[in-house]
């Protein structure tokens, strides 16, 4: 005995009730997952931008620190004007850097010439002596481990970003949601020293 099933009006409709309930449960899921890898996505671009917030305020107290110590040192050793305008050429250099590979650049030659700065510093021992020249040394000081600090959480931030948006399948949503790599904030490595003069 053999059963042949018809295509009854009954029978296809329950068919693409439950194909119709498929996809719509496909869809459902694939909605969820592009709704929560955008969010997660903009969170975390959120605290990359908020880690460029931390590392962008210290470079502006550090710029203005900049300013106070080649008015300093300019008291004692006014015919270092050559060095002095090679200072305010860096520090307005890396004011006004626009990417964050041009900032990080800018600021390590800031930093070399900070360096020149208190090279010369050594040959005035009344400005050595100074106690407004050391404060502003030990507050630069303070402010370069501040700054490094703040390096370090961006560079994370960036880390965890760049990973989120390139694997494999958030990368398919990164691109038309806009996201895109982000720099790292790099130091160059004879710059990673806080600039000191020994005494």
């Amino acid at each position: 005995m053999m059963y042949i099933i018809r295509n009854t009006p009954t029978n296809l409709g329950v068919i693409l009730v439950t194909v119709l309930w498929i996809l719509l449960v496909v869809v459902a899921v694939l909605v969820l997952y592009v709704w929560r890898t955008y969010n997660t996505m903009v969170r975390s671009r959120n605290l990359v931008d908020e880690g460029w917030s931390g590392i962008d305020v210290q470079l502006k107290r550090r710029s203005d620190l900049v300013v106070n110590l080649v008015e300093t040192v300019k008291g004692y050793a006014k015919h270092e004007r050559e060095l002095f305008e090679k200072v305010t050429q860096a520090r307005a250099a890396a004011v006004s850097a626009g990417s964050v590979g041009e900032r990080a650049q800018a600021e390590n030659a800031l930093t070399g010439t900070i360096r020149s700065l208190f090279a010369v510093a050594e040959n005035y021992p009344e400005l050595k002596a100074n106690t407004n020249f050391l404060d502003l040394q030990k507050n630069l000081g303070e402010l370069e481990a501040e700054i490094q600090m703040a390096r370090r959480y961006y560079n994370g931030t960036v880390r965890a970003f760049n990973s989120l948006i390139q694997v494999f399948p958030n990368n398919m949503l990164a691109g038309p949601f806009g996201f895109t790599s982000r720099e790292y904030f790099e130091a160059a490595e004879e710059d990673r020293a806080v600039p000191r003069v020994q005494f």
